[in-house]
């Protein structure tokens, strides 16, 4: 979007993209959210996503209505919104990956946690008997 012609143009079509674009971040993030919440403490990599193919046909479900949304031009209208271009799709899906990383990282450090509080537990309990 050039806004070199005109700035004002930001307050109208610019409002549009960047709404668009937050509401598809948002639906991804937490499409991807719920995959995370599969196991609390397993990693994706470990606890693997198909054990429940009602939540992964949720999730698909999910992004399909999104599209539906997205792309129908009266869809457009009722929520305001705009289609993505290929780029636009490459940048919700970069804003929303983190995600994945973030819950992976405390996970790791959950499991650290939760095995020093088992070995403290276990020594505490070989001394008492």
């Amino acid at each position: 979007m050039d806004l070199q012609a005109d700035p004002c143009k930001y307050f109208t079509d610019g409002k549009v993209k960047a709404s668009t674009l937050s509401l598809s971040v948002l639906v991804v993030i937490e499409m991807l959210n719920a995959l995370n919440a599969i196991s609390e403490d397993n990693s994706l990599l470990s606890a693997t996503p198909f054990v429940n193919p009602y939540l992964i046909l949720a999730i698909l479900n999910s992004i399909v209505l999104h599209c539906v949304i997205v792309y129908v031009p009266f869809l457009n209208e009722i929520f305001s919104i705009h289609a993505h271009n290929s780029t636009e799709w490459i940048a919700v899906f970069a804003f929303s990956m983190p995600v994945i990383l973030i819950d992976e990282v405390l996970k790791f450090f959950g499991r650290m946690k939760n095995d020093s509080e088992l070995k403290a537990r276990l020594e505490a309990d070989k001394k008492d008997n």
